[in-house]
């Protein structure tokens, strides 16, 4: 009942709960998309070859240690779940579904701003102006206007905490990862990796909803200490500064994943180091997709489940028992504080109304989390879509029952929502273009089909990606301390010359191949989708036709009115001037005989607009 929530809260309420519908009602589609890619992904997985032949059971390729001393030396075999779960998200549908999220997110806008318009109408908001409302300056602002505002590396600084944290945890899951292998029980070291991922994205996830507590408080600091001049302007920076703050905060530990987790290690022999101990961690031999889909998964259930929704109810009721409970101390007895309280003192123990500020950015970090890594987890939707459901009637009961009532207020758009939303949905496409690109196997899979394949076909994929490695090479202190099989030569994942070449562990020609063919994707991807998204920018209008033609009408009337008036005008001054008078005025005032012209005119031109 948007109709209903306007008049008891106003036009911009109205428009945020009527972007929210709209917005939940689009993830429908979106969601069914998803869901089939991931059902061709499971239902494909039996017959990907790559996967059959990492898990065949004659596979004895030995693989290199994933780490330093406590690691032994490994069977490709042992990775077979993990190369079978990766295939339900890294096959071709994942690249048809990326395409359809961009062209989703576009039609999203378009559809927006055609609801938008349509309000706007219904709402007679077509000729508001948010200049008519008086945004006068700030009491702050006056009396601070000659302090001088923030530093940008305050700012700087606070982000910075962030990837202090992110580094943090990568030490603990290198630390861990040896530990684990360190282990005498032989279930501990087999599931090292699973537990590792999964305790690391739940660290994650604590101190990512730590810090966007702590986040927003910061950004509102840094906006006060700037002193906007007007609240509109206040509320802006706020926005802008909340949005950079608590973005980095989500996304950073999902982009080191993607982008930089598994190719900063180097090659057995010469690894990288951290402090000179800790060596970088590798991706599984799947890729780090099934790593990127699981601290996803994680980090948006955990943000949807804890802060949107159990935080959005709990707080608010636990503000309120503390004020009642303040309350009731300070009054003599029940019966008589619940005689002396009127409706409006109970009211007053509700928590007040801070903006819709929280709200929409809960919200554009979830279209983040569906649009910015759909390719690595075509689900996202789906979660989106089940959260959504939830979330408008948590935010129906929280503005009607747990919330003081707001001061209605005028609106004619979300504001600088939208350009955020446009923001997300223009990165979206190019960190889908990386993904597929880099994190997924899609583009070496088609490099080696149609370049390396003798038959054309994925038949010695596995093989082909895999490099050689003499295990007499190893630096002094750095090979397994209890070698669980003896061998002369192990394999790791990377394209490099072999050790009896005249250039040993030299990058080969087929990492330039698949670089070139890499870089090449990205672009055709990026500028195909962004043609397609124009495309439908430019093929939807921006307001319904039915709109269009009644604003039309309405135009047309109000010219015709004014010219009656106008009209009315003139005879009511004929009238009032005696005869000859009015010859004398005719004679000597040539521009009241050539009134009818102008009317004549304007009329004409009316029916022409």
């Amino acid at each position: 009942p948007i109709g209903l929530v306007r008049k008891y809260f106003g036009e911009k309420i109205g428009l945020y709960f009527a972007w929210l519908g709209l917005y939940t009602q689009m993830l429908i589609p979106a969601s069914l998309v998803g869901v089939i890619v991931f059902l061709y992904g499971c239902a494909t997985v039996d017959d990907n070859i790559p996967s059959m032949e990492i898990c065949h059971p004659r596979n004895n390729i030995t693989m290199c240690p994933l780490c330093d001393r406590a690691c032994s030396y490994w069977k490709l075999k042992e990775a077979c779940g993990t190369a079978r779960a990766s295939h339900l998200f890294d096959n071709p549908a994942t690249v048809f579904f990326s395409i359809f999220m961009a062209l989703w997110a576009a039609m999203f806008m378009e559809h927006w701003k055609r609801r938008q318009m349509r309000l706007n109408y219904e709402w007679d908001l077509t000729g508001f102006e948010e200049e008519e409302v008086s945004d006068h300056p700030r009491a702050e602002y006056e009396l601070r206007v000659m302090q001088k505002s923030l530093k940008k590396e305050h700012k700087t600084q606070k982000i910075g905490v962030t990837f202090a944290i992110v580094f943090g945890v990568i030490l603990y899951r290198i630390s861990t990862k040896t530990a684990l292998h360190m282990s005498n029980n032989p279930t501990t070291r087999s599931n090292v990796r699973l537990t590792v991922k999964t305790t690391a994205a739940i660290i994650n996830l604590v101190v990512i909803l730590i810090l966007d507590e702590v986040y927003g408080a910061v950004a509102r600091w840094l906006t006060v200490l700037e002193v906007p001049k007007t609240d509109k302007s206040f509320e802006e920076r706020l926005i802008f500064k909340t949005f950079i703050l608590k973005f980095v905060n989500a996304f950073t530990p999902i982009i080191y994943i993607a982008f930089f987790r598994g190719r900063l290690v180097g090659r057995p022999g010469s690894y990288l180091y951290v402090f000179e101990s800790y060596r970088m961690e590798e991706c599984a031999h799947g890729g780090c997709l099934m790593e990127l889909c699981i601290q996803l998964s994680i980090t948006m259930l955990g943000k949807q489940l804890i802060q949107n929704n159990l935080f959005e109810i709990g707080i608010p009721k636990l503000k309120k028992l503390i004020r009642y409970i303040k309350s009731k101390r300070r009054s003599f007895q029940e019966e008589e504080r619940e005689k002396k309280l009127q409706r409006y003192e109970t009211d007053h123990f509700l928590e007040p109304f801070a903006g819709l500020t929280p709200e929409y950015m809960e919200m554009i970090i979830q279209f983040g989390f569906v649009t910015l890594f759909v390719a690595s987890f075509p689900l996202a939707p789906l979660f989106a879509l089940l959260n959504n459901i939830i979330e408008i009637r948590l935010d129906a009961k929280k503005f009607v029952a747990e919330l003081r009532r707001p001061v209605a207020a005028r609106a004619k758009d979300i504001g600088i929502w939208y350009n955020l939303l446009r923001a997300v949905a223009k990165v979206a496409v190019i960190i889908n273009a990386f993904v597929i690109s880099f994190t997924s196997d899609f583009i070496p899979r088609l490099v080696y089909q149609y370049m390396y394949s003798p038959d054309g076909s994925m038949h010695g994929f596995v093989n082909h990606t895999l490099s050689y490695f003499n295990v007499s090479n190893f630096q002094d202190g750095k090979e397994p301390m209890d070698p669980q099989h003896q061998v002369e030569m192990c394999r790791y994942k990377d394209y490099r010359e072999p050790p009896w070449s005249n250039t040993p562990y030299v990058i080969s020609k087929e990492f330039w191949a698949v670089l070139a063919a890499r870089l090449a994707f990205v672009i055709v991807f990026q500028n195909v989708v962004m043609l397609m998204s124009d495309i439908v920018d430019w093929l939807i209008p921006d307001i319904p036709k039915d709109i269009s033609l009644q604003i039309h009408k309405e135009k047309i009337l109000m010219v015709e009115l004014f010219m009656k008036e106008e009209q009315g005008k003139i005879q009511f001054i004929d009238s009032m001037i005696p005869c000859g008078g009015k010859e004398k005025r005719n004679n000597h005032a040539p521009i009241a005989r050539s009134r009818s012209i102008p009317h004549t005119h304007s009329h004409t031109h009316a029916n022409n607009f």
